[in-house]
């Protein structure tokens, strides 16, 4: 991996200038996760649940979304259409009317389309924009008005939107169009201390490619550890979890809101911090 490949934006997992980790114990943020249906997102959905979270599943299928619901302890369960993105922007406000408030959205859903540049259409361009980058950005941003300060987005992205593939020019340049809302979205809430992750995940064998909407893939690198991408992406929220109690910690010690008035670094009350790390590196697949 490449230092754009990985898990981007991914904080601490623990307060910079504290003496112990910080250990959420129980972890009992409330986390919708969008594409619960396929296997990514099922696979997030799963790992969040075990480690504690109060979840929210939405996906588009019905009867596979109340299938993943029961599995999960019959958690709330939000059917969507990613081509209706005004229903989409609404997923963050009816998770949190479901779970009592949201503290974390994560998206992990998407399209994908082979063949070279010229033997795609509008159409299919279009198709690919809409579910690849306008649907999750719309249901990105309509949580921003519920996750509040110290709160976390992620989405699922893919090497591709860092490393754009022949054969794959539509879904390499919708994927880094998320990429880049997700970049901009992350400086505009650093104040706000919203982590936003984006999980460039490598090629994992979970039969995406062979559910293309148009083409047939080239031949693909062995697939990725599932496992451990997701847990990657667990630890960022982890991560998150952790900085929002030390921003607590923060105001109990100096009185002072985190980036808002506190002391500089080097004064009384203002020890320097090291800055979060820009990513999680995923095991590099041999």
């Amino acid at each position: 991996m490449n230092e754009t490949d990985g898990l981007r934006g991914a904080p601490p997992t623990e307060p910079a200038d504290g003496p112990e980790p910080w250990n959420p114990e129980p972890w009992n943020w409330r986390i919708l996760v969008v594409g619960a249906t396929g296997v990514i997102g099922g696979a997030v959905a799963t790992a969040v649940r075990a480690a504690g979270a109060e979840l929210a599943v939405a996906g588009r299928d019905p009867a596979r979304l109340a299938a993943v619901s029961a599995r999960l302890g019959d958690c709330p369960a939000l059917a969507f259409d990613a081509y209706d993105l005004a229903g989409c922007g609404l997923l963050g406000a009816r998770a949190a009317s479901a779970l009592g408030g949201l503290d974390a959205v994560v998206t992990a859903f998407g399209t994908v389309a082979f063949g070279r540049a010229e033997e795609s259409s509008d159409v299919l361009d279009e198709h690919l924009f809409t579910v690849n980058a306008l649907a999750p950005i719309a249901v990105l941003r309509g949580a921003l008005g519920q996750i509040g300060p110290g709160g976390a987005l992620a989405a699922v992205t893919g090497v591709v939107a860092s490393r754009p593939s022949a054969g794959m020019a539509g879904y390499s340049a919708s994927k880094a169009a998320l990429g880049a809302w997700l970049d901009a979205v992350r400086l505009e809430q650093r104040r706000n201390r919203v982590t936003v992750l984006d999980a460039r995940f490598p090629h994992l064998d979970t039969g995406f490619a062979d559910r293309a909407v148009a083409g047939r893939p080239p031949r693909l690198p062995p697939g990725g550890d599932l496992e451990s991408c997701v847990a990657a992406l667990v630890e960022g929220l982890v991560g998150a979890a952790a900085r929002r109690a030390g921003a607590g910690a923060d105001r109990l010690r100096t009185g002072h809101e985190p980036g808002g008035g506190a002391p500089a670094d080097g004064a009384p009350g203002g020890p320097s911090r090291s800055a979060p790390r820009a990513a999680i590196g995923l095991p590099r697949q041999p």
